[in-house]
């Protein structure tokens, strides 16, 4: 059973083992909105993979550059291409699935107010040996020409402190009805124990 949407937390999972799962899951007809893509991780030390990618910069069309290949410098970007990777997405089927797929840095409205989950199958620190080097797709985006770090980063900041704060004032009204449901509880034992009998609570 499909949920409407699935908005995934990107946040320390490994970029090929989520990758592959979100190709898998648009393929079979799923949406899915992956956010925080800055927090990405990539197996291997900044070095070794800064040195792939600028070899992967090197790379181009001969004659006209302006056809492609694309280096795009945004995390959301490297992920969508990783993603893109492992789907036909030139047949009509693989192009749906690709458009059932959006990347963002950050948390932006109105998916900050929206459920978010993790996958099991792609965290970092279930699949990869205590110990090793890893490196965060922002880090890595930022040495290779990404600009806009310190932006999410401030928006992120601002985030927090406002969830942060809703939080606080959620867990004060649930322990206002709390005490409420408690004050009457004596009062109301009666007509409580009746409306049980039909199955109801």
């Amino acid at each position: 059973m499909f949920e409407k949407l699935v908005v995934i937390d990107a946040r320390a999972h490994l970029m090929g083992r989520l990758a592959s799962i979100v190709a898998k899951q648009l393929l079979s007809g799923q949406k899915i909105v992956v956010v925080r893509a800055e927090q990405i991780n990539i197996s291997g030390s900044l070095i070794r993979n800064k040195l792939k990618y600028m070899a992967f910069l090197n790379k181009r069309m001969n004659t006209n550059p302006r056809r492609g290949p694309f280096h795009h410098r945004a995390p959301s970007k490297m992920f969508l291409r990783a993603v893109r990777g492992m789907i036909s997405y030139k047949s009509p089927r693989g192009r749906a699935a690709l458009a059932r797929l959006k990347v963002f840095e950050g948390v932006p409205a109105p998916y900050d107010k929206k459920k978010r989950v993790v996958v099991p199958k792609a965290l970092r620190v279930l699949r990869l040996a205590p110990g090793r080097n890893f490196t965060v797709l922002g880090d890595l985006a930022t040495h290779v020409g990404w600009k806009q770090a310190a932006v999410v980063s401030k928006l992120e900041t601002k985030r927090v402190s406002r969830s942060a704060e809703y939080f606080a004032k959620k867990q004060a009204v649930l322990k206002i009805k709390a005490q409420a449901a408690k004050n009457v509880a004596g009062a109301v034992a009666e007509a409580t124990a009746t409306i049980k009998q039909f199955g109801y609570q």
